[in-house]
């Protein structure tokens, strides 16, 4: 997808949309509604209920834990976590500004994918703002590494991703996947894929105050040999796929729709979150362009290394 490719305005939905689900870490009630939002205001939580009530900025800079899911947290202390499908929808279908109201401090996890929230979406429709559409556009390659997993952005003329991941369960193994994310792309090839889990690690996350809402209706669960789920699943690759679902909506917080190619190797929520705020922090890699703003982007072969920013993040890498 060109950069010419995108909506030229920005847009919000049509109007509120009301879902109802369970927190698949919490096992609760959850209920939110998704609200129509000004241009130029992007995504915003508004948390209610239990002592965890306010302002919940969708942005980078407000990633407080990155372990299993994305959390944000605001000025307030108020925190709101497994924002990543929902934002992964939002993103996908092109929807730039969205205030979202939830009496939980989990979106729910509805089938485990972001198709639920996706068709939400569309029922609604998407209404057209007034303001031209912004981009993150980036200039120059970046990259985060810590041991063999790493992540790296080059220039490129619209929003590609390219996801390896590497397990040892003979399940997984080693899986890849390169797509150009667009609305049509995003739904008939991620919006699907379902997040997974290995039985062997139920016991301990239960005792840890985890996957209380975790079921076969909502998560692909692994066996020492074999998928658990009845009906199998929804892609040869799901896993791959899911991540790079995940990709999408944890990039979701950069402020505006980026203009790159993203790569990333053994990575997941904590490389993705990193991938941004080194990209920030190096801040002769990126500029912000309206869509009235021809861009020159001269794509950058992703093995190349000449030029490139490199930081190393403080944490292990999130291969699981």
């Amino acid at each position: 997808m060109s950069f010419n490719s995108f909506s030229a305005k920005q847009s919000t939905v049509e109007r509120e949309i009301v879902m109802t689900g369970i927190g698949v870490h919490s096992g609760s009630p959850v209920s939110l509604i998704i609200h129509p939002a000004e241009a130029n205001t992007g995504y915003n939580f508004y948390v209610q209920g239990n002592g965890n009530t306010g302002h919940v900025p969708g942005d980078f800079r407000a990633v407080s834990n990155v372990m299993l899911c994305t959390v944000l947290s605001g000025a307030s202390g108020a925190a709101v976590a497994t924002v990543e499908h929902l934002l992964a929808a939002l993103r996908g279908l092109g929807v730039d500004n969205a205030d979202i109201e939830i009496d939980s401090p989990e979106i729910p996890i509805m089938d485990g994918s972001a198709e639920p929230f996706v068709d939400a979406i569309e029922e609604a429709g998407l209404r057209e703002l007034d303001d031209p559409r912004r981009f993150i556009k980036v200039l120059r390659p970046v990259k985060v590494q810590d041991g063999d997993a790493y992540g790296e952005i080059f220039p490129y003329n619209g929003f590609r991703l390219d996801i390896e991941i590497d397990f040892k369960s003979p399940l997984i193994g080693r899986q890849r996947f390169d797509v150009e994310v667009t609305p049509r792309s995003f739904k008939s090839k991620l919006c699907r894929a379902r997040t997974f889990g290995f039985m062997k690690d139920v016991k301990q996350l239960w005792a840890a105050g985890r996957a209380l809402g975790s079921s076969l209706e909502n998560t692909v669960a692994l066996g020492d040999d074999h998928i658990l789920n009845p009906e199998g699943l929804r892609f040869s690759d799901e896993f791959v796929r899911h991540k790079t679902l995940d990709a999408v909506g944890d990039l979701a917080l950069a402020g505006a729709p980026i203009l790159g190619y993203y790569r990333s190797s053994k990575g997941g929520h904590r490389l993705n979150s990193a991938m941004l705020h080194a990209l920030y922090a190096n801040k002769d890699a990126w500029t912000i362009v309206e869509h009235n703003e021809r861009p020159h982007v001269h794509d950058i072969s992703p093995r190349a290394d000449f030029g490139m920013a490199f930081a190393t993040p403080n944490f292990a890498p999130e291969v699981a």
